[in-house]
């Protein structure tokens, strides 16, 4: 019995398990739990372990760069922003402290208030109507509030002239100017230009010929000086300078400035 038990001994490895379980693969490591003896595999443990050391390493470069990037690039950038900012605090406590600097402070103040005052004088709590010559459009104000704007046309800037050197030049004319009358219907009473551009005879005064119906849109507020706001049969122009000297409107948007502005209302032109 003793010899058996030796035999079965010799079989048996070091660590008191079976001869058999080192036929097994050397990945397997046996473990000893209250149930018994359990395998465990560390086949993926060096993976792991690579894997793990590659992330911490990339992780470490992406930081290093992130640090040196923010000191070559943000730092000097931080540091320029602080002296000049204490620069400028300098400069203007030595500012505030010259005679000359305060005077002229002091003269800038009283042109501001001056021009706010204009300012509202110009924009009383009335209606009024800015005309912009360069763009060809307008803007309608009430209680100085913008209440309705678009496109309108302006004098074309062009001249004509006869062979008497007589001659006429279409512009706008610019300024502050007020609605001297209105006019519903208004018929438009040729001046002499009109014949001359056609190249038709002047007739006399008060002919016929001069006076023509429709053309002119359904209202007209005169400015003075022959010149009016009024409509068009020529909408395809609105938007460019293509007038004898009159301001020109689309049906809708003439309609509501007949409606808003009164006689004695504002008409700014530049």
């Amino acid at each position: 019995m003793e010899d058996e038990e030796i035999v079965k001994n010799s079989t048996e490895s070091e660590n008191g398990y079976p001869a058999t379980e080192a036929n097994k693969s050397k990945n397997e490591i046996p473990v000893q739990t209250e149930s018994g003896v359990e395998k465990k595999d560390i086949s993926k443990k060096p993976l792991f372990i690579i894997l793990r050391s590659l992330l911490i390493f990339i992780c470490t470069v992406l930081v290093t760069l992130a640090l040196v990037l923010f000191i070559l690039y943000m730092v000097p950038v931080l540091e320029e922003i602080s002296l000049q900012h204490k620069t400028e605090s300098a400069i203007n406590q030595e500012l505030k402290r010259d005679l000359i600097y305060k005077k002229q402070m002091g003269l800038l103040t009283k042109d501001i208030q001056r021009l706010s005052l204009r300012f509202n004088a110009y924009t009383s709590g009335q209606s009024y109507i800015v005309i912009n010559t360069t763009e060809n459009r307008f803007a309608l104000y009430t209680n100085k509030k913008l209440i309705r704007e678009g496109f309108c046309s302006s004098g074309s800037y062009t001249m004509l002239q006869t062979a008497g050197n007589k001659k006429w030049i279409f512009k706008t004319p610019k300024g502050k100017y007020w609605v001297h009358g209105k006019i519903t219907n208004p018929v438009w009473k040729r001046p002499d230009w009109s014949f001359v551009e056609e190249g038709s005879p002047i007739p006399s005064a008060n002919a016929d010929s001069r006076f023509e119906y429709g053309v002119l849109g359904d209202y007209a507020l005169i400015l003075g000086d022959g010149y009016m706001i009024h409509g068009t049969i020529y909408k395809r122009f609105l938007g460019m300078p293509v007038t004898h000297g009159c301001v020109r409107l689309n049906d809708d948007d003439l309609k509501v400035i007949y409606n808003t502005l009164n006689i004695g209302s504002k008409v700014y032109i530049y």
